[in-house]
């Protein structure tokens, strides 16, 4: 087993999902027409409500489908942009929904930093310490280290001890994945990231809970700035 394994991120069943409605929406659907219910859906893909509602709220933010008062879930016009580069189109064109996906980050990772400050162990900080590490040797070649900017923030959700805040954070990191991309390309803006980060390591380490959620805020607020400059 000498040779060097690559990360395998969890394969999620929503995702797999959404890309099964999409072909059917593009193959057999056109403007206007609705979705089966969830219900519907959950017996014929044989998974969770709760999965098919986070397929479709994908297909909504990639401009597929819309939800209509009193109707259900219709499909919507479908452009040759939206098929092409989806998720980054429909994320520009929505300024206020990256804002409030921004939001949504500022109110859960503070308070999981601090609780990693307090509940992550030896194992878990050095592999914070070691995500860095990769960070800054890609940055070092000139690269973005989009992942390793992702995995940092998983590692901390994980030492927190919460499965579900997990899940959540999982969802937003993809949502904004385009986004992120785009924003790492700034001039300044993956030193800002390591910065942050390195504040936020350097919290955790010290068990200070307090240290830790005031750097990951102000992280977090310093990236939103950028991101919300690069509409």
């Amino acid at each position: 087993m000498g040779a060097q394994i690559e990360t395998i991120r969890r394969s999620k069943i929503y995702e797999e999902v959404a890309k099964q409605i999409e072909r059917l929406i593009l193959a057999k659907m056109k403007p206007g027409d609705k979705l089966p219910a969830e219900r519907e859906l959950s017996e014929m893909f044989r998974v969770s409500r709760s999965s098919i509602r986070d397929a479709i709220r994908s297909l909504e933010l990639l401009g597929l489908v819309e939800p209509r008062q009193g109707v259900g879930t219709v499909v919507t016009e479908v452009s040759a942009e939206t098929v092409v580069n989806p998720i980054s189109n429909v994320l520009i064109r929505q300024r206020q929904l990256v804002s409030e996906l921004l939001d949504v980050r500022k109110m859960l990772e503070p308070p999981l930093a601090a609780r990693a400050a307090t509940h992550a162990s030896q194992e878990e900080i050095a592999e914070m310490q070691e995500i860095l590490a990769r960070q800054a040797r890609k940055m070092a070649d000139g690269e973005l280290a989009i992942e390793e900017d992702s995995e940092f923030h998983y590692a901390i959700a994980m030492a927190s001890g919460n499965s579900v805040v997990l899940k959540v954070l999982d969802l937003l990191m993809d949502l904004l994945r385009g986004t992120r991309e785009k924003a790492l390309q700034v001039e300044g803006r993956p030193q800002k990231s390591m910065g942050g980060h390195k504040q936020i390591m350097s919290a955790i380490k010290k068990r200070d809970a307090a240290a830790a959620e005031a750097a990951m805020c102000r992280h977090i607020e310093e990236i939103e700035q950028i991101v919300l400059k690069t509409f």
